[in-house]
């Protein structure tokens, strides 16, 4: 979830205590003209507005983000506590009406029951107890309670719903740390898998022996470019094949043949710019495609790759006069890549019967 989405989530978190907030103000008021609130109406009146002034304080933290700077920022264990001493200061006023009003402690209570630790939830239950059994006690010294073994019926009542409450929070708890232990396992799986599947995809579009990509990935991308090309703009198509590969791997061997492949792509890579698209199209045939390429650039940097190649010593092996042929033409909006290639494939053959080691330009055929 993104940092908004949860700020909303607390939100609506704090809504809904607010909201019980307000239930048990109306309560409050309810009990207080039925007769049943030992206190002034001046009385009620402050701890009424005490109430909201709270609530209004932690609405404005939640609204303005400051509860973020906490290390909980849903500030549970701060609502639990406000909770349960405006509980404790109206269960103390009360006279009979006490016990119906001894269920707000277990909705405070529920209210923390999914984001406070166990020793806060413990802590919080053992708050509620000892407050009430004080308010009890207090009340039994002054001679104050009406009926005392109705008084300790209600201590014992809450005693055993507490224990529930600390009980069920513990059982809630340790299911919540399961399933985020199986979420967390669950999501590395996925990245495994996710890991998994790109380097099989890579695999699918990588030549295994020069790691270029291979031809059907080549096709996949150089119709992708085609596709977007806009009409100002022209690709560089080039066809590249090794001259006397055969040869080679007749008087040498193949795995000198793959070394000469080898050292082909990584000179090939080095004579490319990042964006430029390269790869074995089959055999000793190699494909080039240049991006927002002209005939100048594309024929510069064809006879710069030719020239390179030229240049390279093996090592290990003795393989002498290593040369390439390569076919060029240019790609344009509307152009069909298999008419294009077949343009670089003619020009590739006329490299090849002009003598090899040489471009050869499509366009300088339609020219002619």
């Amino acid at each position: 979830m993104t940092h908004n989405a949860i700020q909303r989530l607390l939100l609506k978190r704090f809504a809904l205590a607010a909201a019980t907030y307000g239930l048990a103000l109306l309560l409050l008021w309810l009990a207080f003209f039925t007769g049943h609130y030992d206190q002034t109406l001046s009385a009620v009146a402050i701890g009424s507005a005490l109430v909201v002034i709270t609530q209004a304080a932690l609405f404005v933290m939640f609204w303005t983000g400051r509860n973020q700077r906490y290390a909980d920022p849903s500030l549970t264990e701060v609502q639990v506590l406000l909770g349960l001493g405006w509980q404790t200061w109206l269960i103390a006023h009360l006279d009979e009406a006490r016990g119906a009003f001894l269920v707000f402690y277990v909705l405070i209570l529920l209210f923390g029951l999914f984001h406070l630790s166990r020793r806060a939830f413990i802590r919080c239950a053992l708050m509620v107890f000892f407050s009430f059994c004080a308010i009890t006690l207090w009340d039994g010294y002054h001679f104050l309670l009406p009926e005392p073994a109705l008084a300790a019926l209600q201590v014992g009542i809450l005693a055993m719903v507490l224990a529930w409450l600390v009980l069920y929070a513990r059982y809630v708890q340790a299911s919540r740390q399961r399933m985020r232990q199986r979420r967390f396992a669950l999501q590395a799986h996925q990245d495994t898998l996710r890991g998994m599947m790109r380097q099989l995809e890579d695999l699918v579009a990588t030549d295994e022996l020069t790691g270029l990509f291979n031809r059907r990935h080549f096709l996949r991308l150089a119709s992708r470019e085609l596709n977007a090309l806009d009409s100002d703009v022209m690709h560089g198509l080039a066809l590249i094949d090794l001259d006397h590969f055969k040869r080679i791997n007749d008087l040498h061997g193949h795995a000198a043949g793959d070394q000469v492949l080898q050292a082909f792509a990584a000179v090939a890579q080095a004579c490319l710019r990042d964006g430029d698209v390269l790869a074995r199209y089959g055999g000793e045939e190699f494909v080039v495609l240049l991006p927002d390429c002209n005939a100048e650039r594309l024929t510069s940097c064809c006879e710069r790759l030719r020239i390179a190649f030229t240049d390279v010593e093996l090592i290990g092996i003795s393989v002498s006069h290593l040369s390439l042929s390569a076919g060029m033409t240019l790609l344009e909006l509307g152009d069909d890549l298999d008419d294009a290639l077949h343009r670089a494939d003619q020009a590739l053959y006329r490299a090849k019967r002009d003598g090899r080691n040489r471009c050869a330009a499509a366009w300088e055929n339609a020219d002619a």
